[in-house]
């Protein structure tokens, strides 16, 4: 019998903030293959949201208030670079549900496969498999 490993919690929380954090959280979830495991909102405005990424790791984000007294990141002010095994197909998924292409699909000198993106929000994402240097 094979044990599956749980990934641990995440303990750093890359956040945002969104003029539409609903509309963001759409998107991340349905066209990205983000997971929503919390969102606390009064109509269109979301307090708190967690996203996570399956294979390990999330984000949090936010409505953008002016009277934020933590001067966290501007709307479309962030950009984060997201470990995949599967670029192509989520670059298609990507594509099939509007992302503007920043960076096509390519292979990189360092042997990644990656593809940039901008959410509707101005975010920018890029997505590859190199998964960082071992410990």
């Amino acid at each position: 019998m094979t044990e599956t490993k749980t990934p641990p919690p995440p303990n750093v929380w890359p956040t945002l903030r969104a003029n539409d954090a609903r509309g963001l959280i759409k998107f991340l979830t349905e066209a990205l293959g983000f997971e929503a495991t919390a969102v606390y909102a009064e109509g269109d405005n979301v307090h708190h949201a967690e996203l996570a990424w399956p294979p390990g790791g999330g984000v949090m984000l936010g409505s953008a208030r002016p009277d934020d007294p933590h001067g966290v990141t501007r709307p479309g002010s962030f950009s984060a670079y997201v470990v995949t095994s599967d670029p192509d197909a989520l670059h298609a998924r990507a594509v099939a549900h509007g992302a503007k292409v920043t960076q096509d699909l390519c292979n990189t000198d360092y042997g990644s496969r990656d593809f940039a993106i901008e959410d509707p929000e101005g975010n920018r994402w890029a997505f590859g498999t190199y998964p960082g240097e071992p410990r």
